[in-house]
């Protein structure tokens, strides 16, 4: 069977997902046939993107997204174009709405949290210290 799941990427403590197409017995990070969006929960709002087309496609050969993905889904509204295309409306007009939606969300470049130990030592906060303390004497 087909799944739509998935795939993680990014460095140890700082995650980010690609949406791939995949065999149900391939591992989480390995083989895959197509890849369809991308999810970062790290910014402010999480960035999702998905390109719709292809997502409504797999959806309509039968394709079954892992839970993940259908909350994902009906956050970005691709469940529900995707009953609308199955009661008869052109892919299209749906691709060209998604592509409206996608654009009109900012995000934030910042992340939520840091990156583990990013800034954190015992050395660099003395080091801050020093270098305002300095800055203060010189005005």
């Amino acid at each position: 069977m087909v799944r739509i799941r998935f795939r993680r990427m990014g460095l140890k403590g700082q995650p980010s997902y690609r949406i791939v197409v995949t065999d149900q017995r391939s591992p989480r990070d390995g083989r895959f046939i197509e890849i369809i969006g991308f999810h970062n929960p790290r910014t402010e709002p999480a960035t999702d993107t998905v390109k719709e087309d292809r997502a409504l496609y797999w959806l309509s050969v039968g394709a079954q997204p892992t839970e993940a993905v259908q909350q994902l889904f009906k956050r970005t509204g691709t469940l529900a174009r995707f009953e609308r295309l199955r009661k008869g409306e052109e892919m299209d007009a749906l691709v060209a709405e998604a592509n409206a939606q996608y654009a009109a969300v900012e995000v934030s470049p910042k992340t939520r949290y840091p990156a583990p130990g990013d800034g954190q030592s015992k050395w660099k906060a003395a080091e801050r210290a020093a270098a305002a303390a300095a800055e203060a004497e010189e005005a």
